[in-house]
C-alpha cells in the first residue's frame, strides 16, 4: 500500500492527467482504506473543477514582463 503523501503526489498527477494506469489503481486501493485521503481527493477534485469553471486566464512571459514594467513605472 503506497503511503498518504505518495497518495496526495498521485491525486494531483491524475487531475492534470499525468498519472499512469498503475498509479490510479493504487490511488483507488489506498483511497478504499483511508478516509483522510479519500476526503482530500474529493476537496482537489472540487477545487479543480471550480477553478476550471471560473476560466481562469495564465499570463505569458511577455504578459508578466509588460505587467512588471508598467508596475514599475507607476
Amino acid at each position: 500500500m503506497i503511503s498518504c503523501e505518495k497518495a496526495a503526489i498521485i491525486c494531483n498527477k491524475t487531475q492534470y492527467k499525468e498519472s499512469s494506469f498503475w498509479e490510479k489503481l493504487s490511488l483507488r486501493f489506498h483511497l478504499a482504506m483511508c478516509k483522510t485521503c479519500s476526503k482530500f481527493t474529493k476537496q482537489n477534485t472540487e477545487f479543480t473543477n471550480i477553478c476550471d469553471k471560473a476560466n481562469l486566464h495564465i499570463f505569458t512571459e511577455e504578459e508578466k514582463a509588460a505587467m512588471k514594467q508598467q508596475l514599475e513605472q507607476k
